[in-house]
């Protein structure tokens, strides 16, 4: 009996024991289980976040930072890197060849792809077309520097010299990065053809051919962003019959005398957004030619330049269009010009529905200018037609001016006057002195929403409105 109660006791421990030992290994199996559960979740969600990323432009709000790269590319894009491709890097061997072969490797890729130009190296490459269209969204990622040979004497006969890299028919790219476009443009400044401002601002004949460092032609769904480029020989960027294109965050700069060295120019280009971005150079910062339309500055800090400017139009009797154009929220210092519209005698067409707003000037020669005797020389003849300037309006405009011209400056045309222009809350005082210069208006009809500084009495009221139809009809 006894043994078989000790036995049975034995038997209920060993029992109890047995249990102890399976829920351990219970929990511990259900641990296990929650934390792969966990990490295989974690795994999937990422996967597929990173599987929706697009690289979309980001507004900053800051103009001078660039973008961090790592955020600018799709990770799921194939990426060709243009060492892979021969490109040496040393600022001195010709790596056109390499980006070429880049270039058409990524453009034939049936998924997103980017064009990988490192950072830490200079690479040299000849005038370029880089042409599409390409199979899909191509980003070209730009976090080192590129170069064009140095100079006229450098560049090889048979290359043009009017262009040096060249984006034709591409339809959704990026052009991007952190790094540097490095036009080294001295040289071309330097030849004898180009307009000094030296010694009796004299200039020679010759040839006078000087490349525009990026050009896009005929090409849609464009970005720019984050890019520095410098020197450029000519114009630094250029769009010709292009849409859908956004500028953001850029940093343009070349020495106030550096000739035709406009920051953005567009023509034949509409829907164009162009956002929080510094230009200083020896021209226009932005110049909006003939067709275009749909144009929105925004936060641009502009100058030393030639300030922002639609036209020139109408040269050598043209017809121009030029419509809904916003500049607005931006800084111009130290400039020749502020806002200007520019055209040549003998032009037709119309320039309309322009808003100037939120600006602020600082010491800037003529702040707010309408010029339709725009004339490189002094031999214009005086011509009956012109492109017609009509409803710009001019809207809390702020700041101080240089006292060698007018604050405001409306030079319209003989035969065919500007009409509704519009000013509120416009107060420009001299930058030095006290000294307040009158307005100058000629054949230019508007309304005073709100007092001026300087009070601008030349506006005559009304205008022609069988012209301003007849004008607008064309357009």
């Amino acid at each position: 009996m006894f043994y078989k109660c000790r036995a049975s006791l034995s038997d209920k421990a060993n029992t109890m024991e047995y249990s102890r030992v399976l829920s351990l290994v219970f929990c511990i199996l259900a641990c296990c289980f929650f934390f792969s559960t966990t990490q295989a979740r974690s795994h999937k969600h990422s996967k597929h976040k990173h599987g929706h990323a697009r690289p979309v432009s980001q507004i900053s709000i800051s103009p001078c930072p660039s973008p961090e790269p790592a955020n600018q590319t799709n990770n799921s894009s194939s990426v060709f890197d243009v060492r892979s491709f021969g490109a040496v890097g040393n600022g001195i061997a010709d790596d056109t060849e390499a980006f070429k072969a880049a270039w058409d490797t990524a453009c034939q890729a049936e998924e997103s792809a980017v064009v990988f130009v490192p950072y830490g190296y200079s690479f040299m490459i000849q005038s370029t077309i880089f042409t599409g269209p390409c199979q899909s969204l191509l980003v070209f990622q730009v976090d080192g520097t590129i170069m064009p040979p140095d100079g006229p004497d450098s560049w090889p006969e048979n290359n043009s010299k009017r262009q040096w890299l060249v984006f034709y028919r591409i339809n959704e790219m990026s052009l991007q990065g952190g790094g540097l476009i490095d036009g080294r443009g001295e040289n071309w400044w330097n030849l004898p053809c180009k307009p000094h401002k030296g010694a009796n601002g004299t200039t020679l004949s010759g040839p006078c051919d000087s490349p525009i460092a990026i050009r896009f032609f005929m090409s849609s769904n464009l970005t720019v962003q984050g890019l520095r480029i410098k020197n450029s020989p000519q114009f630094n960027f250029r769009f010709d019959n292009c849409r859908d294109v956004h500028i953001e965050s850029i940093y343009i700069i070349a020495p106030a005398l550096s000739p035709n060295t406009d920051g953005i120019h567009i023509e034949n280009t509409n829907n164009v957004k162009i956002y929080n971005s510094v230009v200083s150079n020896g021209d226009d910062c932005v110049s909006i030619g003939s067709g275009s339309y749909n144009v929105d500055i925004k936060n641009i800090t502009c100058g030393p330049s030639h300030g922002i400017s639609i036209g020139s139009l109408g040269n050598h009797n043209s017809r121009a269009c030029v419509s809904n154009i916003t500049v607005r929220d931006s800084v111009l210092k130290y400039s020749d010009n502020g806002v200007r519209i520019k055209t040549w005698q003998g032009g037709s067409g119309a320039v309309s529905g322009v808003t100037f707003s939120n600006l602020h000037m600082n010491n800037v020669r003529n702040p707010i200018i309408i010029d339709q005797f725009y004339c490189l020389t002094k031999q214009c003849t005086n011509q009956s037609s012109a492109v017609l300037v009509s409803n710009i309006i001019y809207s809390n405009i702020k700041g101080t001016y240089d006292i060698r011209s007018p604050a405001m400056h409306f030079a319209c045309s003989d035969s065919v006057p500007c009409t509704n222009l519009t000013l509120s809350d416009v107060e420009l005082l001299p930058d030095q002195g006290d000294l307040i210069l009158d307005p100058f208006c000629w054949n230019a009809y508007g309304d005073l929403q709100t007092l001026t500084i300087p009070p601008v009495s030349c506006l005559m009221e009304g205008g022609p409105r069988s012209l301003l139809q007849n004008y607008l009809d064309h357009c």
